[in-house]
């Protein structure tokens, strides 16, 4: 089997590790690691939350650049067909990685049907040398998933765990915590996304709850779509928000010590949100999903039916 492609599940997972650890790949995450942090437009760019995955085609013209960003121990990854450049970014936790990738790779299919010339591509980004050692548990999860699929899938970026890795300090950080994929292009760049609408707190709301791995857009409708969820009264929400940023790291983070800067903000909304709206029919009247269209100046407008 080459090293830069999955075909069967032949090899022992963690050999296969190794051959990838050992071959030219790691020059490809020096590459990425190297570098700047890019902002994305938000008028062109859509923002993947974690446990969400998004597809879309060269020819939408809603969206040019799908990403995610803000991970840490969670990798994110890009799975593209070469023929017809249909693109797919997901954030990935630890939660059922087996269903995710088969939900991922479904996707791209879908869109490929009848397609002939090229191949699926696979670029995973993301994770660190935690004390936890959850990156790594969340690496192998992810190669094993992909190595058990039934299409070829061949992998050309692997910049997870050591390979995104720095100390500072005596502190293990990641190098990158975001990318962005340019849908026309392909090509994959190291990204912050300072909108991650629409709904943002909503759907950061849906991950909280324990939600599975979500197709969030529609690249065929060109609209987003937030598929109704419960969520319950938090019964210590307030006792919760009247802690200090510290203990809301260590209580509500896999990372405390490499969380961004905004992630403690992030989470009292969260807080808030879940304080003052106990009941989930106000945001899903008659049990139907929120949708989303972009505007003309490209930004994103309910869509009532």
């Amino acid at each position: 089997m080459s090293p830069s492609s999955f075909v069967t599940p032949v090899m022992k997972l963690y050999k296969m590790r190794s051959v990838i650890l050992s071959t030219g790949m790691t020059e490809s995450a020096k590459a990425l690691t190297g570098q700047t942090v890019r902002t994305v437009d938000p008028k062109v760019g859509f923002y993947v939350h974690q446990r969400e995955f998004a597809v879309t085609v060269p020819a939408d013209d809603s969206v040019s650049i799908l990403g995610s960003d803000d991970a840490t121990t969670c990798h994110l990854a890009v799975l593209r067909h070469t023929g017809n450049g249909v693109t797919c970014v997901a954030h990935f936790d630890e939660l059922n990685i087996m269903m995710a990738v088969s939900s991922m790779v479904n996707a791209v299919k879908g869109f490929s049907a009848g397609c002939t010339d090229g191949c699926l591509e696979l670029h995973l980004i993301g994770g660190f040398c935690d004390d936890r050692r959850m990156s790594k548990k969340i690496s192998l999860q992810i190669l094993e998933a992909f190595g058990k699929q039934q299409e070829d899938v061949h992998l050309k970026t692997f910049c997870v765990t050591e390979l995104n890795d720095v100390v500072k300090n005596g502190i293990h950080w990641p190098i990158i915590y975001g990318i962005g994929v340019d849908v026309k292009t392909g090509e994959i760049f190291n990204a912050s996304f300072p909108d991650r609408g629409p709904d943002e707190v909503l759907r950061s709301v849906r991950t909280s709850e324990g939600r599975l791995m979500e197709k969030i857009y529609d690249s065929e409708s060109r609209q987003v779509q937030i598929e109704p969820f419960c969520w319950y009264p938090y019964r210590h929400v307030e006792e919760l928000l009247a802690q200090s940023d510290e203990v809301l790291l260590q209580c509500l983070s896999t990372s405390p010590l490499v969380e961004p800067p905004h992630f403690i903000s992030h989470i009292k909304k969260m807080l808030m949100f879940l304080r003052d709206h106990p009941c989930p029919s106000v945001f899903f009247p008659e049990g139907k999903p929120r949708v989303y269209k972009r505007n003309s100046e490209g930004l994103w407008d309910r869509v009532y039916s």
